[in-house]
């Protein structure tokens, strides 16, 4: 698979940054809680930016922030940005809500036969309510988990597996059994999206103690006690000062162990879209 340039990507990343600094003077602006995650806190910590290799910025706001913020998109920001997620457009799978800058296009390969007018975008991840109760919580997170990944394998003509040997093949064919259980029980797009959303809103308008990102990989570990991430700490990212989550260090070594150990060269990949336009960027 074609990966990028050092001229390409270094665009790609300025582009990024652009997209990024606008979004926090906008939280700044209208006073919205934000944080960097994953890769993002990665950088902070070990490049002060962008991981060398990374061409994606990942940021996340607890749910009540984040519709306010879309409004704020909507109503000020229409000239120079779309946003999309599977509320806005029932064709594109995945649980993420892109902020994407017009004039542009970057669409992954996964995406590419897909009708999607895709940009280069900033990945904005909504952490919801989970209850307080242990059981109630892990059905909580279970069912929007399953839910959104059933989304993610219907829809996707060609999802990234990124296991080899017998568990690439397992999810392989995993992947074709839940297409045909899907197909033979009439189970669409709208309606497993429609059950993901139940199960992510079930204690939207409960005041709880832990927030959670439930569509992700990782699965269980990206819940987190709001204490752990407020008050927010400001590091340095691409010349900017951006918050990030009070307790990123131990956050970072549950998802990822060792996350200052720099990989080895062989898995430091990207991979080049199936379209990217800068536009007049």
């Amino acid at each position: 698979m074609r990966e990028y340039d050092e001229e390409t990507l270094h665009h790609l990343q300025r582009v990024e940054r652009m997209i990024f600094k606008d979004f926090i003077d906008t939280c700044e602006k209208y006073n919205l809680r934000y944080f960097g995650i994953g890769g993002t806190g990665i950088g902070a910590l070990r490049h002060k930016g962008f991981i060398p290799w990374d061409d994606d910025i990942d940021v996340a706001l607890p749910a009540e922030d984040f519709h306010k913020l879309l409004e704020i998109y909507d109503r000020e920001w229409s000239d120079k940005y779309n946003i999309i997620n599977t509320e806005r457009d029932i064709n594109y799978p995945f649980p993420t809500t892109r902020i994407m800058l017009n004039g542009t296009q970057f669409c992954e390969e996964a995406l590419a036969t897909l009708p999607l007018d895709l940009g280069i975008f900033l990945d904005v991840y909504c952490f919801d309510n989970v209850s307080d109760d242990e059981r109630e919580y892990k059905k909580q997170v279970n069912d929007t988990w399953f839910w959104s990944h059933m989304r993610i394998l219907v829809d996707v003509p060609h999802p990234v597996i990124l296991a080899d040997g017998i568990k690439g093949k397992l999810l392989r064919a995993g992947v074709v059994v839940g297409r045909g259980i899907c197909k033979l029980f009439r189970v669409s797009t709208r309606k497993m999206y429609a059950r993901e959303q139940e199960a992510r809103n079930r204690y939207a308008h409960v005041k709880t103690k832990r927030i959670a990102y439930m569509n992700d990989t990782y699965k269980w570990k990206e819940t987190y006690f709001f204490d752990d991430i407020f008050p927010v700490r400001k590091l340095e990212y691409e010349g900017m000062m951006v918050a990030f989550p009070r307790d990123l260090e131990h956050q970072l070594e549950l998802l990822y162990g060792d996350y200052m150990q720099l990989p080895p060269v062989e898995k430091r990949k990207n991979h080049y879209p199936a379209r990217l336009d800068f536009g007049p960027y």
